[in-house]
């Protein structure tokens, strides 16, 4: 690939946490492993067992969880599904890609949207150094099936990404229908009644009962459109779950449930061909989910918010590893990670390299993974854009950006130049803010933020929208608030 394409726009100390990154864990050459990432759509943290779900039933991502190593603070790169998925493929923050949310960054009422958000680009741009790009000079063959949600199944495609193999993947983040026939342009249509999460379960099996043939290890990006809208389930859990009580209030969707009980019976399917196939002897499986759950489908308490949101349940998630060769001892991680730490990690396992001059966010999280220990260090979001609400919500989502280090989470909003302090660690709800109680670590930890924003070139807006109508807003929302 020509690297001349690439923006730089590292500053010292970024380029030596990208130098740092840059490392071949692998002690022989020729051991590298294969990678299968399963990214799971809008299934929230605590939509699993192992996570404290009793409603909805993960027995298989239970398992897995408790046999491999399980995150308790992962998050996604964005509250919402596109951005997420542009920093997995290109290891960036959405400040480098720019894609920083789903749609136009003014979605809402904008009578009530106080400033001009920044603009959204709505595809990756093929000059960006994907996950298959930058794997394939180690030797790897890459396959995505699945959502893709990054641009058009043609010009903007997986393929235009460097992926060798591709099926499902367009621009729409939702499927027309969970049963064929499917009307996606990307994937032809099985048996009428088909169910989309099998069948791309099929399609992800007999891939790698192809690459077996083959010497070369293989890459596999299994993105799930479940458990993303239609909601959409069998009659037969359907019923099932209207029989079963529920124990959350709002976590009680039978719909819903039956569509989550899918996702874990296909990622069983899954471990079992390759269990089966004795394949776990040189593969390593990543669990994720794009952004928390939907507030039209569940309910993501102890967190608070929901997917659109800058709140826990708007950007933590479910993840997990499982890998008993390279990492054979269980372990339950505390530390936060982010999912741009996957590029990085990635490449450590198969001893891959990207340009010094190309910008990468995250964190190698192998020694991670080996001792349980990392130092504290500042993770980032970035949303400068309006998100319309729901009910007593005037917007899920405003201008704002976040710096999340150690045990504290800081909410920049951009509109009225206002920050909020929460301790996760002791308030996992976000229900106290800490901003007057704690001056000196809200200042320290903005002005961290703000130096973050320069050199990721960040822009922060600031020019006033000429239809915001400040009565109009107290009159109609003067009791909204994040919940």
């Amino acid at each position: 690939m020509n690297n001349s394409h690439f923006p730089i726009v590292l500053s010292a100390l970024f380029l030596a946490v990208l130098t740092s990154c840059q490392t071949d864990i692998k002690e022989d050459p020729a051991d590298q492993p294969n990678i299968i990432f399963i990214l799971a759509d809008d299934l929230g943290w605590a939509d699993v067992g192992f996570n404290g779900a009793q409603y909805y039933e993960t027995p298989n991502m239970d398992l897995l969880a408790s046999k491999g190593i399980r995150f308790t603070q992962a998050y996604a790169n964005a509250a919402n599904c596109a951005p997420t998925r542009a920093s997995i493929m290109s290891g960036q923050y959405t400040s480098r890609h720019g894609v920083v949310t789903v749609g136009e960054s003014n979605r809402g009422d904008r009578k009530a949207q106080q400033l001009i958000p920044v603009v959204n680009t709505e595809h990756l741009d093929t000059t960006t150094l994907s996950l298959a790009e930058m794997l394939k000079p180690a030797g790897y063959h890459s396959a995505f099936i699945g959502k893709w949600h990054l641009g058009n199944h043609q010009e903007t495609s997986p393929l235009a990404h460097g992926f060798d193999y591709s099926l499902a993947g367009w621009e729409k983040g939702s499927p027309k229908s969970y049963f064929s026939p499917y009307f996606n342009p990307a994937l032809e249509d099985g048996p009428d009644g088909e169910q989309l999460t099998g069948r791309l379960t099929d399609e992800a099996i007999r891939y790698i009962q192809q690459q077996q043939e083959t010497a070369g290890p293989f890459f596999l990006y299994l993105s799930y459109y479940a458990v993303h809208a239609p909601l959409q389930a069998k009659d037969s859990l359907i019923q099932k779950y209207t029989h079963k009580p529920p124990t959350v209030q709002g976590r009680d969707n039978p719909v819903y449930a039956g569509m989550i009980e899918t996702l874990d019976d296909n990622l069983g399917k899954l471990y079992q061909f390759l269990e089966q196939n004795e394949l776990f002897s040189n593969t390593i499986i990543v669990f994720w989910s794009d952004n928390g759950g939907s507030f039209r489908a569940t309910v993501n308490t102890p967190l608070k918010g929901s997917k659109g949101m800058p709140h826990e349940g708007g950007i933590r998630v479910p993840a997990f590893v499982y890998a008993p060769r390279y990492y054979p001892e269980s372990k339950v991680i505390e530390t936060p990670v982010i999912s741009t730490d996957l590029y990085p990690t990635f490449a450590a396992w198969a001893g891959a390299e990207w340009p010094d001059h190309y910008p990468v966010d995250g964190a190698d999280l192998h020694a991670l993974l080996q001792t349980g220990e990392m130092e504290d260090r500042a993770i980032f979001w970035y949303a400068p854009v309006y998100l319309g609400g729901s009910g007593n919500y005037a917007f899920r989502m405003t201008p704002s950006a976040i710096i999340r280090k150690g045990a504290f989470k800081l909410i920049w909003d951009y509109s009225n130049d206002k920050t909020v302090l929460y301790n996760i660690n002791t308030d996992l709800s976000e229900s106290n803010d800490l901003s007057q109680e704690l001056p000196e670590i809200t200042v320290q930890l903005l002005q961290e933020l703000k130096s973050w924003h320069q050199a990721t070139n960040a822009a922060v807006p600031a020019q006033p929208n000429p239809q915001y109508d400040s009565l109009y807003t107290a009159k109609q929302y003067e009791m909204v608030r994040y919940e």
